[in-house]
């Protein structure tokens, strides 16, 4: 798999974790955080999905590894305020 490809791979398994966590648990979420992740998967999306042709591989992991560390680092942050 050439350097592209491991990339690519790596976006997708960001984005899967996102897609499970959010659908893990029931408890409350606060709004603003999610605005936050969705804002940047959109991003993500509309980049990729440039009738062009052209996108950014650099700017499509930024956006989902944005997206990813907003949503854990805040996971993370509640369970440390909750000990």
């Amino acid at each position: 798999m050439n350097s592209s490809g491991m990339r690519l791979r790596k976006v997708q398994y960001l984005a899967q974790e996102i897609m499970d966590e959010v659908n893990r648990t029931q408890e409350e979420r606060n709004v603003e955080l999610l605005n936050l992740v969705i804002d940047n998967l959109s991003r993500a999306v509309v980049d990729v999905t440039d009738p062009s042709g052209h996108y950014s591989l650099e700017y499509l992991e930024n956006k989902v590894s944005n997206a990813h560390s907003l949503l854990f680092n805040k996971k993370i942050e509640t369970r440390m305020l909750a000990k």
